[in-house]
């Protein structure tokens, strides 16, 4: 087990590192090679790719992993194939619709030049057909491996070629990258392919009873994903819709996104890993997921916390180095976007233990209420502070879903938030200790080779 959590996190962490920095390193070079307009544009676009991954995922990924990681032999390729059925037909009408939509989209939000980056992405979404599914099938078999380098060769290629872009001094164009993101994909699905292949066992005909199984449990979380999304996303939108803020608006508050995501590396690591072990735990009784979830959360805080406190004291040098001068006016909000970092913690493992435990109906309506407090708080917030007022209202809803989300799991499954903090200050004592091991054995090491 100590392995399992051990090399489980350590590629989790790889995996979702490695997508942030690649990430972060396209937008340090499109920072300087887009205008602020032309980054809101692009902002825009990714975000709403991202609301259209993450809805995917959420009919996919925790049902196929739920059972799957339980299933014997003969049910396993059953719902192998029961699963790939649902990802052909979720990715076949997302296609439809963002062929049928672009245009109505990109007129409502009045941004110039959406609907064909919409278009592309639809060939892309295609190509992502079969990364999703062998990930998913990977994690499920607790193989962490193929994961994480499926993602690190579909960022990294995209991160390359926009280096290439920026090393030659040429000019960014925003269809080219949309079009190379299907180049990207198509990477990813091969190397995910290469890992998973010794997983895929897939029945002859299709059990409608697990199709059926599958989507019930998957409707939820394919909603609450997208709905997680859309309220990770509700401030960007209003951002650019809003007057006063616009496009500009957008490219200013992303730059101060972007570096607080990176913080949230450990937060879906731990997710990732978490999952599988507490649907497996919720067998013996809740007492199991709660200590899992203080845990989690805990030993996220013990990295979250000290990169808080960097942030704040060097936001001017950092936001400097990231996205030039010209966005200095991004300090502030900066400070106020990585105090979301004390509350994502317990919101992302809230989710996670619910799905976990045969709930992913109650994490939904939870996620729906977060988003209708969300809107609310920052459309007054926005219109009231100007761009600055999307950090304010988005911490406010923070805080107030942390209130009623707590209450929920206290009445559920006796946790209690004070628990993580302590779970944190052991993850130091252990983090020291180690530390001090590795010392005495390094000295003793050292002492032995003099004498010899």
């Amino acid at each position: 087990m100590k392995n399992y959590w051990l090399k489980s996190g350590l590629l989790s962490l790889m995996e979702k590192f490695s997508v942030q920095v690649f990430a972060f390193g396209s937008v340090f070079f499109l920072f300087r090679g887009l205008s602020k307009e032309a980054f809101g544009a692009w902002a825009i676009f990714l975000t709403i790719a991202a609301i259209i991954e993450v809805a995917r995922i959420g009919l996919l990924q925790n049902a196929l992993v739920k059972h799957l990681s339980v299933a014997d032999e003969t049910e396993y390729a059953k719902i192998t194939t029961a699963s790939l059925f649902i990802n052909l037909l979720i990715t076949s009408l997302t296609v439809l619709s963002l062929f049928w939509l672009a245009d109505p989209v990109a007129i409502f939000l009045e941004i110039d030049g959406l609907a064909p980056l919409l278009r592309i992405y639809a060939l892309t979404n295609i190509c992502l057909f079969p990364f999703f599914q062998l990930n998913y099938i990977q994690q499920a078999n607790l193989d962490f491996k193929g994961i994480f380098w499926s993602n690190f060769a579909r960022q990294g290629v995209f991160f390359t070629f926009v280096l290439s872009i920026f090393l030659q001094n040429e000019k960014f164009d925003l269809i080219a990258l949309a079009e190379f993101q299907i180049v990207s994909a198509l990477v990813g699905s091969v190397v995910a392919f290469i890992f998973c292949k010794k997983f895929l066992r897939f029945s002859i005909s299709l059990d409608w009873h697990w199709v059926k199984e599958l989507l019930r449990y998957g409707i939820f979380v394919f909603g609450t994903n997208a709905t997680t999304q859309l309220f990770k996303s509700t401030d960007k939108f209003l951002l650019g819709k809003i007057p006063v803020a616009g496009p500009v608006g957008v490219a200013i508050y992303e730059a101060a996104i972007k570096i607080t995501n990176l913080t949230d590396v450990p937060t879906f690591s731990m997710a990732s890993i978490l999952f599988p072990q507490s649907a497996r735990r919720a067998a013996d009784g809740n007492n199991g997921v709660k200590n899992l979830y203080e845990k989690a959360v805990g030993a996220i805080l013990a990295f979250m916390i000290p990169a808080i406190l960097l942030v704040w004291i060097f936001a001017h040098y950092i936001i400097w180095f990231v996205a030039g001068a010209q966005y200095l006016d991004v300090v502030p909000i900066l400070r106020i976007t990585m105090l979301y970092g004390l509350f994502m913690p317990f919101a992302v493992q809230f989710g996670t233990v619910l799905d976990s435990i045969g709930l992913p109906k109650i994490n939904f309506y939870f996620t729906l209420a977060n988003l209708i407090l969300l809107g609310a708080i920052d459309y007054f917030f926005i219109w009231g502070f100007g761009t600055i007022g999307a950090a304010y209202g988005t911490l406010l809803a923070y805080a107030v879903s942390f209130v009623y989300m707590q209450f929920y799991l206290y009445k559920k499954l006796k946790t209690n938030p004070l628990n993580a903090f302590f779970y944190m200050v052991e993850f130091y004592k252990k983090g020291i200790f180690h530390i001090q091991n590795l010392r005495l054995n390094y000295g003793n090491f050292r002492k032995s080779k003099i004498v010899n």
